[in-house]
């Protein structure tokens, strides 16, 4: 299992809400459906207005972003309780967000997906990392390297949830620990 993720980073604000990562039009494509799946990244976070963020998280025509590790202010994916939030955003190779808070239920659906890792930062980092920058993300001891910089920020363990979202969501997760039959 990956323990360490390098790559760089796309920074967005505070209250990002679920109509932003995945616009309601999007919803009626089925994740499981192959296909559909991949067609879900390419519109991963698009509902963010351009104004604000003028380099688009998954650039047009592509299917996949070139930003594994997504950073966010307070209360990051709000709104609504669609699935589609991480799924889509996993879809597009999001491995993980930092972020100082989440929204109670997309950190939910981040977890019972697996698509990707929820770390709650103790620092405020989409004021001090911009779009691009490249940090190393080691989910064993909890931190976050900025490359420039060397600087080291910390989160939170996962805790009970980090297996769940190894597993690659809960439903695999019990199967592999015997709580329901495997398949």
């Amino acid at each position: 299992m990956q323990t360490v993720f390098t790559g760089p980073v796309y920074v967005v604000r505070d209250n990002i809400d679920t109509d932003q990562i995945i616009s309601a039009q999007f919803l009626n494509l089925v994740p499981t459906i192959a296909e559909e799946y991949e067609k879900l990244g390419s519109y991963a976070l698009d509902g963010l207005p351009a104004s604000l963020y003028p380099i688009r998280y998954v650039k047009a025509g592509q299917l996949d972003s070139d930003y594994p590790i997504v950073v966010g202010g307070k209360n990051f994916g709000c709104g609504s309780s669609r699935e589609h939030a991480p799924i889509a955003m996993g879809s597009a190779n999001c491995q993980l967000v930092l972020a100082e808070s989440f929204a109670r239920i997309f950190f939910r659906n981040c977890v019972a997906t697996g698509e990707l890792y929820p770390c709650e930062i103790t620092e405020r980092l989409c004021d001090v990392l911009k779009t691009g920058d490249i940090v190393t993300v080691d989910l064993d001891a909890a931190t976050v390297t900025a490359q420039a910089t060397g600087k080291v920020y910390h989160f939170k363990p996962l805790g009970d949830v980090r297996p769940v979202v190894d597993a690659g969501g809960i439903f695999n997760y019990a199967r592999q620990s015997g709580m329901i039959a495997a398949k």
